[in-house]
């Protein structure tokens, strides 16, 4: 630790925005302060008064705090080190804070007596500039899904993220070209689930700045093509016992899935709706989650079957695990998670049963009417009338994701766009 010159303090705020300081080395164990009010922020800058964000009530500092035991060589430069910090508000962890969310999950799973495990797949466009201030879909002609080398990856830009991923150890499992052009999916290791997360929170950061160097922009967006598919941010978990083992494997089941795995699978269906806000919490997201996206519309589950919600991957033994495929990648990825652990935590508290397995495509119709709201509008109504599992997420924080939202929504409404002024202008 003592080679490095500066630490860059990161914390995930209500979009999942890495945002931070950097501070010099000898400060480092002081932690940093920020303005409690970016919790009022909209994308566009814009503050609301927010429940917790004190907009109204001078805009207070809160504490980014951190040990000097979780300090991470970062991708910049060899003198500075990178650390996601916990936010606390005179001396207690902040409320409205998603990374607490998360934490607050990890613990209510430990006081049943076991410890989730998480493993994040995300998905990617590469896009180029289109020479008139926008962007374009990167020139990758030759690609294909499950697509490797230079046909997928001109100019190495994958490469130099994985190197880079690698080198300040956020262990990548696999990389690969997506089903679409210029799209990718990116896995890391499946681990303790903070320490899985912040992985996937710093890999994020880095993935955009590594394109940035490139001249390229990496976008997790769920869906930035109408001609394409959506950016998914799987979520896969586990759970551990107290002896270690694979607490969703029953090997004695004729499909090897435990009771609880069950139960797990039947939290996630029961809050399926109430979820989608805090999975899908943009007003694109819900483009994505359309019937035949093969994403997480329906309110489903089935084995290996990538058109259910909550698949079932094949493997057994310790790497059982369950997959909720409703997150995309403009998801925060803590809420996100916090939401998938805590609604299969409610179904094992409750000892829910899952419906059947589904069997059939699941495209344009399932083996249930259920399915994801179809806005970003009706997601928070939905939300909030899953009392339990705002009680369970916290209801502060989700006081204030709803306040932001609402407003992200209502600037939606009153916005017009282009594709209004194509279609109507030539005839009004």
């Amino acid at each position: 630790m003592s080679n490095f010159e500066r630490v860059r303090v990161l914390w995930p705020d209500h979009f999942g925005f890495a945002r931070g300081k950097y501070i010099p080395m000898r400060r480092a164990q002081h932690g940093a302060r920020h303005c409690i009010t970016t919790f009022a922020l909209g994308y566009d800058r814009s503050m609301v008064p927010t429940p917790g964000a004190m907009l109204l009530e001078g805009m207070p500092d809160m504490h980014a705090v951190f040990s000097l035991d979780d300090l991470r060589p970062s991708w910049e430069d060899d003198r500075t080190a990178v650390v996601v910090a916990d936010l606390q508000f005179r001396g207690e962890p902040l409320s409205i804070s998603p990374r607490h969310a998360l934490v607050k999950a990890i613990d209510d799973w430990k006081a049943l007596g076991y410890e989730p495990l998480v493993g994040i797949e995300l998905e990617a466009y590469m896009l180029q500039p289109d020479g008139n201030g926008g962007w374009e879909s990167w020139y990758t002609p030759g690609s294909f899904v499950y697509g490797t080398g230079r046909a997928v990856d001109p100019i190495g830009v994958i490469d130099d993220i994985w190197a880079t991923a690698e080198r300040v150890g956020l262990p990548v499992e696999a990389i690969n070209s997506e089903y679409d052009t210029a799209q990718f999916e990116l896995t890391l290791e499946h681990t303790e689930a903070l320490r899985a997360i912040d992985d996937i929170f710093l890999f994020r950061v880095l993935a955009r700045e590594v394109a940035h160097r490139h001249g390229l922009l990496c976008t997790f967006l769920g869906r930035p093509f109408a001609d394409r598919g959506g950016n998914g941010l799987h979520v896969n978990f586990s759970v551990r016992d107290h002896a270690g083992g694979n607490a969703l494997l029953d090997e004695t089941a004729d499909d090897q899935l435990s009771k609880l795995a069950l139960q797990c699978i039947a939290g996630q269906l029961e809050h399926h709706e109430g979820m989608a806000a805090l999975c899908a919490p943009t007003v694109n997201a819900y483009k994505r989650l359309r019937p035949g996206q093969i994403a997480g519309y329906w309110a489903n589950w089935g084995h290996d079957h990538r058109c259910a919600t909550v698949r079932v991957p094949s493997e057994r033994g310790m790497a059982t695990r369950l997959e909720n495929r409703m997150p995309d990648g403009a998801a925060n990825p803590y809420t996100a998670a916090a939401a998938v652990l805590q609604a299969a935590r409610l179904g094992h508290v409750h000892g829910l049963e899952p419906p059947e397995p589904e069997t059939g495509d699941a495209f344009d119709e399932a083996n249930t009417t259920r399915h994801t709201p179809h806005d970003l509008s009706a997601a928070l109504d939905a939300l909030e009338a899953d009392k339990e599992l705002v009680e369970v997420i916290g209801s502060d924080l989700i006081a204030q994701f709803v306040t932001t939202k609402r407003a992200e929504w209502e600037k939606w409404c009153t916005a017009v766009t282009d594709w209004e002024l194509n279609y109507y202008l030539h005839y009004h």
